[in-house]
């Protein structure tokens, strides 16, 4: 559950940003006024986003590259809380905690890395 709780809040939000296989016109309108970023263009910022919000939760959920993709998603946790939405800290606090427990503990036992033995190849059991 720790890795499907975070993984869906991620997704979820990844399927407002698109309409099929195109970013919506909201979503850039978002990444340039609402979400605007200090180091990234909004451009960049809402391609890069909604790329991940759709990879790295199907990654998660599958336990495939579960660590770096935990990762991933912990990252994005901490730009939204630092520069998006600063007062939302209980609610990001909880996804990070989640991620930061996947991240430390890998995947556990039902996940393709575990069957695939790629966990296991970075020293952890």
């Amino acid at each position: 559950m720790l890795r499907v709780f975070p993984a869906l809040v991620f997704w979820q939000s990844g399927r407002t940003k698109v309409d099929g296989l195109r970013i919506r016109d909201a979503t850039w309108f978002l990444f340039e006024h609402e979400y605007a970023l200090p180091l990234i263009p909004p451009d960049l910022a809402a391609v890069l986003a909604t790329l991940a919000e759709h990879a790295l939760p199907v990654l998660m959920i599958l336990g495939l590259l579960t660590r770096i993709s935990a990762l991933g998603l912990l990252a994005m946790t901490a730009v939204i809380q630092i520069f998006v939405y600063p007062g939302a800290w209980v609610t990001h606090g909880l996804w990070a905690a989640a991620l930061l427990a996947v991240a430390a503990g890998g995947p556990g036992r039902i996940s393709l890395d575990h069957l695939l033995r790629l966990d296991r190849a970075r020293g952890a059991g």
